[in-house]
Protein backbone atom coordinates (compact mmCIF):
# COMPACT_ATOMS: atom_id res chain seq x y z
CA UNK A 1 0.00 0.00 0.00
CA UNK A 2 1.59 3.29 -1.35
CA UNK A 3 1.12 6.00 1.58
CA UNK A 4 2.74 8.54 -0.68
CA UNK A 5 2.41 9.71 -4.23
CA UNK A 6 5.84 11.49 -4.28
CA UNK A 7 9.08 12.50 -2.01
CA UNK A 8 7.45 15.85 -3.07
CA UNK A 9 3.79 15.00 -1.63
CA UNK A 10 5.94 13.35 1.30
CA UNK A 11 7.44 16.86 2.07
CA UNK A 12 4.21 18.52 1.65
CA UNK A 13 2.69 16.88 4.12
CA UNK A 14 6.05 16.96 6.84
CA UNK A 15 5.78 20.54 6.40
CA UNK A 16 2.12 20.13 7.41
CA UNK A 17 3.61 18.95 10.93
CA UNK A 18 6.00 20.95 11.29
CA UNK A 19 4.13 24.28 10.30
CA UNK A 20 5.02 25.99 13.69
CA UNK A 21 8.80 26.24 12.91
CA UNK A 22 7.86 29.03 10.41
CA UNK A 23 9.13 32.15 10.83
CA UNK A 24 12.21 30.58 13.07
CA UNK A 25 14.19 30.17 10.04
CA UNK A 26 14.64 26.92 10.57
CA UNK A 27 17.74 25.01 8.31
CA UNK A 28 16.66 22.43 6.88
CA UNK A 29 19.73 19.60 6.23
CA UNK A 30 18.88 17.08 3.43
CA UNK A 31 20.65 13.81 3.49
CA UNK A 32 21.63 13.11 -0.43
CA UNK A 33 20.56 12.93 -2.68
CA UNK A 34 16.53 11.20 -2.56
CA UNK A 35 15.86 13.73 0.42
CA UNK A 36 16.84 16.87 -1.23
CA UNK A 37 13.75 17.20 -3.33
CA UNK A 38 11.95 17.26 -0.02
CA UNK A 39 14.52 19.52 1.64
CA UNK A 40 13.60 22.06 -0.74
CA UNK A 41 9.81 21.50 -0.47
CA UNK A 42 10.68 22.06 3.78
CA UNK A 43 12.42 24.96 3.40
CA UNK A 44 10.36 26.74 1.16
CA UNK A 45 7.12 25.96 3.15
CA UNK A 46 8.68 27.02 6.31
CA UNK A 47 10.72 30.11 5.16
CA UNK A 48 13.71 28.81 5.99
CA UNK A 49 17.00 27.69 4.42
CA UNK A 50 18.44 24.83 2.78
CA UNK A 51 21.31 22.76 2.44
CA UNK A 52 23.22 19.08 2.77
CA UNK A 53 24.43 17.17 5.60
CA UNK A 54 26.48 14.36 3.66
CA UNK A 55 26.60 10.90 5.36
CA UNK A 56 26.93 7.33 3.27
CA UNK A 57 25.60 4.66 4.58
CA UNK A 58 28.19 1.25 5.30
CA UNK A 59 26.99 -1.03 3.05
CA UNK A 60 27.05 -4.93 4.09
CA UNK A 61 29.30 -7.19 2.59
CA UNK A 62 26.89 -9.75 0.78
CA UNK A 63 24.18 -7.23 0.63
CA UNK A 64 24.57 -3.34 -0.47
CA UNK A 65 20.99 -2.53 0.04
CA UNK A 66 21.58 -3.38 3.77
CA UNK A 67 23.37 -0.20 5.95
CA UNK A 68 25.27 -1.84 8.45
CA UNK A 69 26.51 1.66 9.74
CA UNK A 70 27.18 5.11 8.47
CA UNK A 71 29.74 7.71 8.55
CA UNK A 72 29.84 11.28 8.26
CA UNK A 73 32.34 13.54 6.87
CA UNK A 74 34.52 13.89 9.75
CA UNK A 75 35.07 10.25 9.44
CA UNK A 76 32.92 9.39 12.46
CA UNK A 77 30.78 6.19 12.16
CA UNK A 78 28.21 4.67 13.72
CA UNK A 79 28.39 0.69 13.55
CA UNK A 80 24.46 -1.24 13.79
CA UNK A 81 24.32 -3.62 16.27
CA UNK A 82 23.78 -5.82 13.24
CA UNK A 83 26.76 -5.46 11.71
CA UNK A 84 29.17 -8.56 12.48
CA UNK A 85 26.08 -11.07 12.15
CA UNK A 86 25.66 -9.44 8.75
CA UNK A 87 29.58 -10.27 7.70
CA UNK A 88 30.69 -6.93 8.36
CA UNK A 89 34.08 -7.71 10.77
CA UNK A 90 37.05 -5.12 11.25
CA UNK A 91 38.43 -5.36 8.61
CA UNK A 92 35.55 -5.25 6.07
CA UNK A 93 34.42 -2.35 7.94
CA UNK A 94 37.57 -0.20 7.69
CA UNK A 95 37.88 -0.57 3.98
CA UNK A 96 33.92 0.21 3.47
CA UNK A 97 34.83 4.09 5.97
CA UNK A 98 37.67 4.62 3.52
CA UNK A 99 35.41 4.75 0.47
CA UNK A 100 32.78 6.06 1.24
CA UNK A 101 34.41 8.69 2.82
CA UNK A 102 35.86 9.29 -0.62
CA UNK A 103 32.49 9.30 -1.72
CA UNK A 104 31.41 12.10 0.99
CA UNK A 105 34.65 14.09 -0.22
CA UNK A 106 33.40 14.57 -4.08
CA UNK A 107 30.25 14.88 -3.52
CA UNK A 108 31.14 17.93 -1.21
CA UNK A 109 33.29 19.38 -4.01
CA UNK A 110 30.40 18.90 -6.28
CA UNK A 111 27.28 20.01 -4.42
CA UNK A 112 28.88 22.95 -2.97
CA UNK A 113 32.01 23.88 -4.26
CA UNK A 114 31.51 27.71 -3.75
CA UNK A 115 30.66 28.06 0.12
CA UNK A 116 31.02 26.39 3.04
CA UNK A 117 27.88 24.48 4.41
CA UNK A 118 25.48 26.57 6.48
CA UNK A 119 26.17 27.02 10.03
CA UNK A 120 23.15 25.39 12.34
CA UNK A 121 25.08 26.84 15.52
CA UNK A 122 22.35 28.54 17.54
CA UNK A 123 19.27 27.50 14.83
CA UNK A 124 16.20 25.39 14.35
CA UNK A 125 18.45 22.35 12.59
CA UNK A 126 15.44 19.90 10.70
CA UNK A 127 17.22 16.54 9.32
CA UNK A 128 15.60 15.36 6.77
CA UNK A 129 15.56 12.13 5.04
CA UNK A 130 13.00 10.16 2.70
CA UNK A 131 12.57 7.24 5.56
CA UNK A 132 14.33 4.98 7.93
CA UNK A 133 15.26 1.34 6.90
CA UNK A 134 17.59 1.22 9.61
CA UNK A 135 18.16 4.66 10.79
CA UNK A 136 22.18 4.25 10.49
CA UNK A 137 22.15 7.06 8.26
CA UNK A 138 19.99 9.31 10.21
CA UNK A 139 21.91 8.64 13.16
CA UNK A 140 24.81 9.88 11.27
CA UNK A 141 23.47 13.04 10.17
CA UNK A 142 22.20 13.34 13.80
CA UNK A 143 25.64 13.52 15.01
CA UNK A 144 27.29 15.61 12.51
CA UNK A 145 24.68 18.31 13.39
CA UNK A 146 24.76 17.81 16.98
CA UNK A 147 28.67 19.08 17.03
CA UNK A 148 27.78 22.25 15.67
CA UNK A 149 25.58 23.80 18.71
CA UNK A 150 22.13 23.94 16.97
CA UNK A 151 19.40 25.30 19.09
CA UNK A 152 16.86 22.36 18.58
CA UNK A 153 17.45 19.63 16.35
CA UNK A 154 14.70 17.74 15.15
CA UNK A 155 14.24 14.16 12.63
CA UNK A 156 11.98 14.44 10.02
CA UNK A 157 10.54 11.52 8.05
CA UNK A 158 7.42 10.61 5.96
CA UNK A 159 7.71 6.95 7.18
CA UNK A 160 9.95 4.58 9.07
CA UNK A 161 10.16 1.10 10.45
CA UNK A 162 9.34 0.79 14.51
CA UNK A 163 12.45 -0.36 15.02
CA UNK A 164 14.60 2.46 13.18
CA UNK A 165 12.70 4.96 14.55
CA UNK A 166 13.20 4.06 18.29
CA UNK A 167 17.34 3.75 17.75
CA UNK A 168 16.88 7.27 16.46
CA UNK A 169 15.37 9.00 18.77
CA UNK A 170 17.44 9.24 21.48
CA UNK A 171 19.83 11.60 18.95
CA UNK A 172 17.44 14.43 18.32
CA UNK A 173 15.33 16.73 20.18
CA UNK A 174 12.54 15.95 18.65
CA UNK A 175 11.19 13.26 16.34
CA UNK A 176 8.26 14.15 13.40
CA UNK A 177 7.69 10.93 11.58
CA UNK A 178 4.26 10.55 9.98
CA UNK A 179 3.88 6.75 9.46
CA UNK A 180 5.71 3.28 11.47
CA UNK A 181 4.08 1.08 10.01
CA UNK A 182 4.48 -2.65 11.51
CA UNK A 183 4.46 -4.06 7.76
CA UNK A 184 7.97 -1.75 7.07
CA UNK A 185 10.11 -3.76 4.74
CA UNK A 186 11.66 -0.72 2.52
CA UNK A 187 11.01 2.83 2.55
CA UNK A 188 10.20 2.63 -1.16
CA UNK A 189 6.96 0.17 -0.55
CA UNK A 190 5.23 3.13 0.14
CA UNK A 191 5.68 5.34 -2.50
CA UNK A 192 4.05 5.29 -5.74
CA UNK A 193 6.73 7.00 -7.32
CA UNK A 194 10.55 6.11 -5.74
CA UNK A 195 12.68 6.97 -8.32
CA UNK A 196 16.30 8.03 -8.03
CA UNK A 197 17.03 11.50 -7.84
CA UNK A 198 20.30 11.99 -10.00
CA UNK A 199 23.72 14.30 -8.33
CA UNK A 200 22.27 17.25 -11.51
CA UNK A 201 19.36 17.36 -9.52
CA UNK A 202 20.61 17.85 -6.68
CA UNK A 203 22.61 20.81 -7.45
CA UNK A 204 19.62 22.17 -8.94
CA UNK A 205 17.13 21.63 -6.03
CA UNK A 206 19.74 23.73 -3.47
CA UNK A 207 20.06 26.16 -5.98
CA UNK A 208 16.21 26.93 -5.89
CA UNK A 209 15.18 25.03 -9.64
CA UNK A 210 12.83 23.68 -10.92
CA UNK A 211 13.63 19.56 -11.05
CA UNK A 212 12.52 17.32 -13.97
CA UNK A 213 9.39 16.02 -12.12
CA UNK A 214 8.33 19.34 -11.12
CA UNK A 215 9.45 20.39 -7.91
CA UNK A 216 9.48 23.55 -6.53
CA UNK A 217 11.06 26.55 -7.31
CA UNK A 218 12.25 28.94 -4.71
Amino acid sequence: MHLFDSRVDAARRLAVALERFRGRRPLVLAIPRGAVEMGRVLADALDGDLDVVLVRKLRAPDSPELAVGAIDETGWSYIAPHAASAGADAAYLERERRLQLETLRRRRAQYTPARAPLDPAGRVAIVVDDGLATGATMIAALHTVRAKSPGWLVCAVPVASPDSLELVRPHADEVVCLAAPASFHAVGQFFRDFRQVEDDEVIALLHGRRTRNGGPQA
